[in-house]
């Protein structure tokens, strides 16, 4: 919330701005046509040398965005150290390597319920052989009362 304010702020003050100059620019080109020949001469060379400020100024704004440090080398495909190579390699250590643990517990937990139904099966009163025969199966599908 605190920076939407300052937002909002700003882009008011951004307008403020903007209509001042505007008339300023207005006031300054009613007013052209009776300056003299020098100083006409003399505010074309300072309105030159402020553009070239200006559009300095841009230049290094935008190069400073695009070679903002290591980060935007990073986002942006550049940089050859080797924190940038593992960086990209860690993502698919770190999958094969919980593949393989998913892998792992999935076999584990397979044995353990093996485990269990052969447990289960040496300690009942039947032989092993009761489970293959048909009519075992039927009588485990009949209802019990």
């Amino acid at each position: 919330m605190k920076n939407s304010n300052a937002t909002i702020y700003q882009s008011g003050q951004d307008a403020l701005e903007a209509r001042i100059a505007y008339r300023i620019a207005a006031r300054l080109n009613e007013h052209a046509e009776t300056v003299d020949t020098d100083i006409s001469e003399r505010l074309r060379f300072a309105r030159e040398k402020a553009l070239e400020k200006a559009q300095a100024a841009r230049k290094a704004e935008a190069a400073h965005v695009v070679s903002g440090g290591t980060v935007a080398a990073a986002v942006l495909g550049g940089g050859n150290g080797w924190w940038v190579k593992l960086g990209s390699a860690l993502p698919l250590v770190a999958l094969a390597a919980g593949l393989m643990v998913i892998q792992h517990l999935h076999t584990q937990a397979q044995i353990s319920v093996a485990a269990e139904i052969d447990a289960e099966l040496l300690a009942d009163d039947l032989p092993p052989a009761a489970y293959s025969d048909e009519g075992f199966v039927e009588f485990l599908k009949t209802p019990r009362d």
